[in-house]
């Protein structure tokens, strides 16, 4: 079994902003926790995985997703030795969650995450309602075979066909949490999360609206499904996308 990813995550220098443009862009739910910096999203999708929305130490945003792991100590050693760097030591936040962060071999930065108890972190799941659920993560790196390697080494993946040429996708094989793709980008660089939207154009239209700038998009991938992205005010990339299913 892998490690499953449980949780996203959204920070820039100031955090208001962000709260405003994301609940803005994908109808969340947005509830701070006491004492200020960090905002808990509960994305009423119904499904995935809920997030957070933080204010920076350093002055830098980031976008990135958290993988839960039983010792987060174990997983920064190896991941380390495969050439990544830690950039948040595992840090214990009052007993309430214990998180750890590395910046993979290309500087892309992923988290990690445990329970205070060491077991299961159980996260609470999106709430039904008409928010745009995140249920897929991404790692674009600029070699997809090493990319690809990396996080199936580190967390037990299970590696698919992605459909076109130098992506794969990626399987958790945790029962839990969502799935995600694997790649390489000729220009993005990003570990990012996406939203399933009904519309990838108008939601990408509107993100632009709202002050932040399109990457690509809208993308066929088949007949059935198409993608685009987009950073938000701070600069952080988040993708988006539509099933035909959906």
């Amino acid at each position: 079994m892998g490690n499953p990813v449980v949780h996203f995550e959204i920070g820039g220098p100031d955090d208001q902003p962000l709260i405003a443009y994301y609940g803005e862009l994908f109808g969340w739910d947005l509830r701070a926790i006491e004492g200020g910096g960090y905002t808990l999203i509960d994305t009423r999708g119904g499904t995935g995985i809920n997030g957070g929305i933080s204010r920076s130490q350093t002055g830098e945003p980031w976008s990135t997703f958290y993988v839960e792991a039983d010792d987060l100590q174990a997983v920064l050693d190896k991941a380390e030795s495969m050439g990544a760097k830690t950039v948040l030591p595992v840090t214990d936040f009052g007993g309430a969650v214990t998180i750890a962060m590395f910046n993979d071999p290309d500087g892309l930065l992923v988290g990690l995450v445990k329970s205070a108890e060491g077991e299961a972190q159980e996260q609470p799941g999106p709430s039904a309602g008409a928010g745009a659920p995140v249920d897929w993560f991404e790692v674009l790196g600029s070699d997809a075979e090493h990319t690809q390697r990396f996080y199936a080494d580190l967390f037990g993946w299970t590696l698919g066909d992605g459909g076109f040429p130098g992506y794969r996708m990626a399987d958790t094989a945790a029962g839990r949490g969502i799935q995600g793709g694997l790649g390489a980008g000729e220009q993005a660089r990003w570990a990012t999360v996406y939203a399933s939207v009904a519309d990838v154009e108008q939601t990408l239209a509107k993100a632009e609206a709202l002050g932040g700038a399109r990457v690509y998009g809208p993308m066929p991938v088949d007949d059935h499904m198409e993608t685009g992205a987009f950073r938000d005010p701070a600069g952080n990339a988040f993708g988006v996308y539509h099933h035909g299913d959906h």
